[in-house]
């Protein structure tokens, strides 16, 4: 048996030659959340309730654009992807009904993924349940299994949907996320980790709903693992392991008092009704809500409203024709009547609560549930049959194990579930940049530690000044992975979601070009995982079709690092320096006295033609393409603080990574290492260098010991500088100094930086 692409020691990650892998990643891509056919992007109205005959097809892009992407990502440094994909992509049309061309598609973008390198792990995402509550996931079926009607919930309020709001362009920004603590979130989540115990009269097909909806989410995902398997050349060599579920949320699961907002949900934004209010206004009564904003220290309350759904009620009517989708409902629940009242939560003849604690406690046992009680109990439960359904296909499958963000991890070291090829994914978001949409660099807070309960008041938590901020970042992200090894165990740790708003200060950067705020928010960030100890991370997002006017076309947000409004980092600091010419010689340097040392192999003078380069990269222009966003806001296009995050990184280094960092502000790497042997001829410690920071004809090295070389690669589909390093044992370490530049700047009126293959092109270039 071959050796694996990539293993699991402890918490380290290694190649085939037993270097320790640091991995950099990108999810791809934030336009698979909603379909192509027809296009349904949260903010058009039209078609959105015809859930069963949509299409994803060419999903995250289509075939012929997949090398664009691919090489653009390769090129900027990535070498992780999480491919993201819906539950509704695949079984949209209805229950056990695959959409197996939308798997073909799936597989060819795979397969082409192979000749740029990258490692390649699935992601089943969603968000707030589907997009019918207001996010991305589950195909629009489920919520008619769980017996409620989406088309009534812009009355009931039991969700707030972009598609269906009055006009999508004035949805309250980042509102969607407070739809886990509205009606339908509530209810779907609870039946789906705890239906037996809190639903037991929700029998469909002679299933508890629970075992219903997870045996076909966990089918579905078994099933695309399978036909990747069958593939036969994408196992392991491309597709190396599983996410178990983005965001996973308990629902009501918990609740100690549904008459009450719970003390530890910190997201309140619009009217933000208590569990109890939530039931009521489902069921067609009218309530008096309290209504809430989101300011620096966070959610405040700012006034109430009248939420009157006139008798409409969230609940699928008595008369609906439950054989539109084959199942068979048991007599025992009743449609057109409230899930919760027929369980004796409540009794809709006087309006009286009768259990507001109903789901305080465990069933079973008695126990009080907290989130820890749900963590261990409920979710284990369901990771577990995610793991064993994928595991029973590709055996060698990494496990990235998600829990409920910035939740305590589930308590498993030491047991059976402390696998060792499991990994640690949790998210990591400043929230006060993401709700306000404004990076401050004078004060920002320690929400981790808050949450943790380190401060005795919320004062303390507060950091003042840029530098302690991205300190704080650093010590939220160390903490973080801190309490995984605690709880589950000796496992690497990948941020999964880590990422920015780009529409800052009313979309400022987009009318004048000035991305330094995004600059400075994206590389605090990244000094965060880079001092955090972590193995590695996958940015959100790129977003194939992000563009000024709708950011990247889902519920108002704008993340992703790539847009059709703005223009790629050029490849040098100088794209339209005619006279710059691309060494045709690697740059080298070596240390005869060390036990490193050999004689350099970088003479091989074998030149690529534009004709070849055009050959192996397959369309790999980078030009800009215009959309249909207005002037204000597209006629000054930036970098998009790319930066920030185009930027030098550990590949596969010999020996332990101490510490590594970038300094943006004076473009100087570091790395410092501990190694028990010497850098091998064929087994170097690699680093990604960027060009646009570090041309090879501008940049200094300086080395503990042995030798080195910087070379462009035509390796993986894409033009890739890397330093190589051939080092002595023991500690070492390595700076690399660059050229500085002003961050975030506007292009102006310049003429478009020349692509790649322009570039070489201009200057006749030779790889080496």
């Amino acid at each position: 048996m071959a050796p694996l692409r990539l293993r699991i020691e402890g918490r380290t990650f290694r190649d085939t030659k037993n270097r320790e892998v640091t991995l950099r990643g990108i999810n791809v891509a934030g336009d698979a959340k909603f379909p192509t056919s027809p296009s349904l992007p949260s903010n058009e109205p039209e078609h959105f309730y015809e859930g069963d005959n949509v299409s994803f097809l060419d999903r995250p892009f289509s075939i012929d654009e997949a090398h664009i992407h691919f090489s653009r990502l390769k090129r900027w440094g990535y070498t992780l992807i999480r491919y993201i994909f819906t539950w509704e992509a695949v079984e949209h049309a209805g229950p056990g009904q695959y959409d197996e061309e939308w798997i073909d598609h799936t597989i060819k973008v795979l397969r082409l993924v192979k000749s740029y390198g990258f490692y390649i792990f699935m992601d089943p995402h969603q968000d707030v349940w589907s997009r019918f509550t207001g996010g991305s996931g589950a195909p629009m079926w489920t919520l008619y299994a769980c017996g409620i009607n989406p088309r009534s919930f812009p009355g009931t309020q039991a969700a707030w949907v972009q598609n269906t709001y009055p006009n999508p362009a004035e949805y309250p920004k980042m509102i969607w996320a407070t739809n886990y603590t509205r009606l339908a979130c509530q209810m779907i989540f609870t039946m789906f980790f705890a239906g037996k115990e809190f639903v037991p009269k929700a029998i469909i097909d002679g299933k508890n709903i629970q075992d219903y909806l997870q045996d076909h989410f966990v089918g579905a995902c078994r099933h695309i693992s399978l036909r990747i398997k069958e593939a036969g050349d994408l196992e392991n060599d491309v597709v190396i392991g599983w996410e178990s579920m983005n965001e996973p949320n308990r629902g009501l699961i918990g609740f100690q008092d549904i008459t009450v907002i719970p003390p530890e949900q910190k997201l309140q934004k619009g009217p933000s009704p208590t569990a109890w209010q939530a039931i009521l206004t489902g069921s067609g009564r009218s309530c008096e809500i309290d209504t809430w904003e989101f300011g620096g220290l966070g959610p405040y309350k700012s006034g109430s409203t009248l939420v009157d759904p006139e008798g409409e009620m969230a609940w699928l009517p008595a008369d609906y024709d439950d054989s539109r989708y084959g199942w068979k409902r048991d007599p025992g629940w009743k449609l057109g009547e409230c899930i919760w009242a027929q369980h004796g939560l409540w009794d809709p003849s006087s309006d009286t609560l009768l259990k507001k604690d109903y789901f305080s406690k465990d069933p079973e046992s008695g126990r009080k549930i907290d989130y820890e009680y749900f963590t261990n109990k409920w979710f284990m439960s369901y990771y577990r049959r995610h793991r064993e359904a994928i595991t029973s296909v590709h055996s060698d499958a990494i496990m990235f194990c998600q829990p409920p963000v910035l939740e305590i991890p589930p308590s498993i070291k030491g047991t059976e579930d402390d696998d060792p090829n499991m990994v640690f994914a949790p998210h990591f978001y400043d929230g006060v940049t993401l709700m306000m949409k404004k990076w401050n660099r004078y004060w920002n807070v320690d929400v981790f530690g808050l949450l943790r309960g380190r401060y005795l008041s919320p004062a303390f938590a507060i950091k003042v000044g840029e530098t302690a901020i991205r300190n704080c970042f650093r010590d939220q992200l160390s903490a973080i992975r801190r309490e995984g090894i605690d709880y589950m165990g000796n496992h690497p740790c990948i941020f999964t979601e880590i990422g920015i708003p780009y529409d800052m200060d009313d979309k400022y950067a987009y009318k004048t070009g000035d991305y330094s705020s995004q600059s400075a928010a994206m590389d605090a960030n990244h000094f965060a995982l880079e001092g955090c100890g972590a193995n590695g991370f996958t940015l959100w997002v790129y977003t194939v079709m992000n563009n000024h006017e709708w950011g990247d076309m889902w519920n108002g947000e704008d993340l992703s690092i790539f847009s059709l409004d703005d223009k790629p980092l050029p490849l040098t600091p100088k794209p339209n320096d005619r006279d710059q010419k691309i060494p045709s010689t690697s740059i080298t340097s070596n240390d005869r006295s060390s036990p490193a040392f050999s004689e350099s192999r970088s003479n091989n003078n074998s030149p690529v033609s534009p004709r070849d380069l055009r050959q192996s990269l397959s369309t790999p222009s980078l030009s800009l393409l215009r959309t249909n966003t207005s002037a204000e806001l597209g006629s000054n296009p930036g970098y998009r603080a790319a930066e920030a995050y185009v930027r030098p990184s550990p590949i596969a280094t010999v020996g332990k990574v101490i510490s590594y960092g970038f300094d943006l502000r004076n473009c100087i790497f570091t790395l410092a290492l501990e190694c028990d042997q010497a850098a091998a001829e064929d087994a170097p410690t690699e680093i990604f260098l960027p060009e646009f920071h570090f041309p090879r004809d501008g940049s200094e090295v300086e080395v503990s010991s042995g030798k080195w070389s910087i070379s462009v690669d035509d390796a993986d589909g894409g033009m890739i500088q890397r330093l190589r390093w051939w080092h002595d044992m023991g500690k070492q370490s390595l700076t690399v100094k660059g050229v500085k530049r002003r961050q975030g700047t506007s292009l102006g009126e310049e003429d478009e930086a020349p692509g790649y293959l322009e570039q070489c092109r201009q200057s006749g270039c030779q790889l080496m």
